[in-house]
């Protein structure tokens, strides 16, 4: 099979990473209305974010088990089932359960538990595909996420303003069209065959490597370092601009979304002869630098241009970290996905928890200055991993 059959795989991978990004975003910006016709409290919807997140956390770590055993394809197909059926749940389940927050926790958990295997399968199955340039269709994959969420954002938010709050569960209803479409096109698209278990490279032998260690700890790095900044976007857009809350909510992830979709896509087109690795170490080096810009900028509209600039240089860490573990334990298979998956989403909570101690400690401008640390280590631990990669 030639590599111009793949084209319609990719598309697909591409979809589910859309998906993925609509997981993510969707619940917060229905977050307004929750609280005005359920009465919720902050303390409530900020726990549907956890859930979220931790039955994504939880799926990372089965899915070192299950996924192989029972295959890519019908995998990536449950994944999209459980996505759609999710959506569906979102808009329903609330006003027919006797506790609509209830209603909504189910349904958290039900397309998170999509989302958390489209996270651990996407990657691997672009990875596997026919090709040299494996980094560029791996950052390519990931500003897809970055796409997606503007998309979200911006189409939701224009969505809600137009049908208005009292019809907002008309929004996850037509946004399940998307996971019930990508279902479908998941069921024909040709996949590689899975790495042979006899082959494949064991997660025992994988956590005695070093090398495999360190990637690990800047995967954890990279989503502290994204995470960190991502958290007080809107925050950010909102002061710097002297707009609304509403708007700075809609506008500050978006810059910093658009930042890091524009340098995905262009590593994805033209960065097949660039070394990642040491494309990696200028990034840290400018998410350093971006959070100094933000946390001391006398002028907030100058704090606002370095979470932009953070966007920009968060986003290769992760698809990057991805792809040189990848090129370095090529018969590592999903379950290698799977721990380096849960190594970003671990730091994806670190990174903001550890800022908003130390934010409380203090302020929020300490805060951020402390969360240098997360790309400092990634710059100090990628100059061990060169040395170390060199020597072998």
């Amino acid at each position: 099979m030639n590599k111009a059959n793949y084209r319609s795989t990719l598309r697909a991978c591409y979809l589910g990473y859309i998906t993925q990004a609509l997981i993510v975003n969707l619940p917060p910006l229905l977050f307004v209305v929750f609280q005005e016709k359920f009465g919720l409290s902050y303390t409530l919807l900020g726990s549907l974010v956890m859930v979220i997140f931790v039955t994504q956390l939880t799926v990372d770590a089965l899915a070192i088990k299950f996924v192989d055993k029972i295959g890519h394809r019908l995998s990536v197909v449950i994944a999209h089932a459980f996505a759609a059926a999710g959506m569906i749940a979102f808009a329903f389940l609330p006003g027919i359960l006797p506790s609509p927050y209830l209603g909504l926790v189910i349904s958290c958990i039900m397309f998170s538990i999509g989302g958390g295997i489209i996270e651990v399968l996407i990657s691997p199955i672009v990875e596997s595909l026919p090709g040299d340039a494996k980094a560029s269709s791996m950052s390519l994959l990931h500003s897809f996420y970055s796409w997606g969420q503007v998309l979200v954002i911006i189409l939701s938010t224009m969505a809600l303003r137009f049908v208005g709050q009292d019809l907002w569960f008309l929004l996850p209803l037509a946004w399940s069209l998307l996971p019930l479409y990508n279902l479908v096109k998941f069921t024909g698209v040709p996949l590689m065959p899975p790495i042979e278990e006899s082959k494949r490279t064991p997660l025992k032998t994988l956590f005695r490597s070093r090398i495999f260690l360190i990637a690990l700890l800047l995967m954890v790095c990279s989503g502290a370092s994204e995470q960190s900044m991502a958290q007080w976007a809107s925050l950010f857009a909102e002061k710097g601009l002297g707009i609304s809350k509403t708007l700075g909510d809609i506008l500050g992830p978006c810059i910093f979304a658009v930042m890091m979709g524009v340098m995905r896509t262009w590593y994805g087109v033209r960065g097949q002869k660039i070394d990642m690795q040491k494309v990696l170490a200028v990034c840290s080096a400018l998410c350093m630098a971006s959070f100094v810009i933000t946390a001391i900028a006398p002028i907030p509209a100058v704090s606002l241009l370095g979470c932009a600039l953070c966007g920009l240089s968060v986003s290769l860490m992760w698809p990057g970290m991805l792809s040189i573990t990848a090129a370095g334990y090529p018969a590592g298979g999903v379950a290698m996905f799977a721990v380096l998956a849960l190594g970003g989403d671990l730091g994806c909570s670190i990174g903001p928890q550890f800022t908003g101690i130390i934010a409380d400690m203090s302020r929020l401008n300490q805060g951020l200055l402390a969360a240098i640390i997360f790309p400092a280590i990634m710059l100090i631990g990628l100059v061990f991993l060169r040395s170390m990669l060199n020597s072998d």
